[in-house]
């Protein structure tokens, strides 16, 4: 897998567990869906992403997820 991949894999599973979470245990957990949301137009702007970052600095190939 490349950084892309699991960039976008990391987000999407962390809207949907953040939104089972808010349903099942308790709302706020809906701010973890608002940080993740934020986190990705931050990197849109910026071109900078904390966890391709890491993902970088650990070796992880990289790639395009949309190709």
């Amino acid at each position: 897998m490349t950084v892309d991949r699991i960039v976008h894999l990391v987000a999407g599973m962390m809207v949907l567990l953040s939104l089972l979470l808010s349903h099942l245990h308790h709302p706020d957990w809906i701010w973890l869906t608002a940080f993740v949301g934020l986190n990705l137009a931050q990197s849109g702007i910026t071109s900078f992403c904390p966890l391709a970052f890491l993902l970088k600095k650990a070796g992880v190939p990289e790639g395009n997820a949309c190709a």
